[in-house]
């Protein structure tokens, strides 16, 4: 027998709440299979099974939030026979697909307020997509309003498409004074909005932050990177935030107090270098976390950079995607800004921020040339470490990037393309 636990899913994470069971009491389960949908603060995420078996016994009902480790579910390995106490499936709010399968799904057209009501399962959870609740966060409809056309009667991303449209196209009451709309419009906090502001809040009321900003001339670092995705496939073709995350994980391994956390009395020292990278999505800023990054070749974090960020933006992401990170790198090149500082994540000490890589008027040998200049600020807590420790670990990154032989590990022939 094995216990299911709650995981998880982020440092700052207490407690999750099941949204749904995707398995009923019963079921066969495979490791690796989803069993359950979990709702954190900012990501709904699917539970999936650590090991074969049966689902024997399910001990908390959908809709219900339990506190990180807690026992969620009981599972029969193989050869195992479940105690005459477990093997009956739980009744009510637990139920199979075909018990609570809704209604045929209206039209898409037809989720408007005057439509039939929307159809709730016998769960009281209702159902939809996480890409659904993000959309119809992002623009305060309430779930409950809106009929699913999906299976069991599940809210898609069309279905409040549908319901975005229908309330802009809706008329005014009558009698309603004519006019300018009025100049203020509330939206209500998603979850993920909320989270990022309570942590954000507490990180800068809490945390004494300091600011060291370093320029890089990326020239060789680029060419570098022209070179060898020359010859990478796609998947593993490497990005200028490759570059910065090898060469911060690398410059951790000389200053692990960037790579620490405050704990009171003492500064804890985690044995792995984890990286977290921000990634921007509909409702705000997910930072889900490259694992041993400075044991991996730079194709390697190339390539599960990618994955993650497409798992991110997907809404896919899996429980060890959010947990373990020790240090984040936050990029705003992409979008043109040359500058800027971000706000340390607790418990790690240190965040850092990159500009945009651009041409730039430099003095080198008594005359005035053109180089690529990046520019990063790393914000780190002062509790931790020192400006000059931060300025020496600045300095590491820009050696390794200004000479980036450092950099490159050979490629397996493997993984080369044509």
């Amino acid at each position: 027998m094995a216990e299911v636990i709650m995981p998880k899913m982020g440092d700052a994470m207490t407690e999750g709440k099941v949204l749904r069971w995707l398995k009923r009491p019963g079921d066969p389960v495979r490791k690796g299979e989803p069993i359950a949908e979990i709702e954190t603060d900012k990501v709904n995420v699917e539970l999936e099974a650590e090991w074969d078996g049966i689902l024997t016994r399910v001990l908390v009902e959908p809709g219900s939030a339990v506190p990180v480790g807690a026992p969620i579910a009981v599972l029969t390995r193989p050869g195992e026979a479940p105690p005459a106490a477990e093997a009956p499936p739980p009744q009510g709010p637990v139920a199979s697909p075909a018990a609570t399968a809704a209604p045929p799904a209206a039209p898409v057209q037809a989720a408007t307020p005057a439509a039939a009501p929307p159809v709730t399962p016998p769960t009281g959870v209702v159902r939809a997509s996480p890409l659904a609740r993000r959309l119809a966060a992002e623009h305060g409809i309430p779930l409950e309003t809106i009929r699913g056309s999906g299976p069991e009667g599940r809210i898609t991303k069309d279905d409040v498409e549908a319901a975005i449209a229908a309330r802009a196209a809706r008329p005014a009451p009558a009698g309603a004074p004519a006019g300018p709309p009025a100049a203020v419009r509330e939206v209500p906090l998603s979850r993920m909005r909320a989270a990022i502001a309570r942590r954000m809040t507490e990180s800068k009321q809490q945390v004494p932050h300091f600011y060291v900003t370093m320029a890089i001339a990326m020239d060789a670092a680029l060419d570098l990177r022209r070179q060898l995705n020359a010859r990478l496939p796609e998947a593993a073709k490497i990005t200028v935030n490759d570059l910065v995350v090898r060469a911060a994980a690398l410059a951790l391994r000389r200053y692990p107090n960037l790579n620490a956390s405050f704990a009171g009395e003492t500064i804890r020292h985690p044995a792995a270098v984890n990286i977290s990278i921000a990634v921007p999505v509909a409702e705000g800023l997910l930072s889900p976390v490259l694992h041993d990054v400075d044991r991996k070749p730079l194709w390697v974090i190339a390539r599960e950079s990618k994955a993650l960020i497409e798992r991110a933006r997907a809404g896919h992401l899996r429980p060890d995607d959010l947990a373990g990170g020790t240090f984040t790198v936050s990029n705003l090149g992409p979008y043109g800004v040359e500058a800027f500082a971000a706000i340390v994540t607790p418990p790690q000490t240190a965040i850092l921020a990159v500009g945009a890589a651009t041409p730039t008027p430099v003095v080198r040998d008594g005359a005035v040339q053109v180089a690529t200049v990046m520019r990063v600020t790393l914000s780190a807590d002062h509790r931790v470490t020192d400006g000059a420790e931060a300025a020496q670990f600045l300095g590491e990154i820009r050696r390794l990037l200004e000479a980036p032989v450092w950099l490159a590990a050979e490629v397996p022939e493997g993984e080369l393309a044509g």
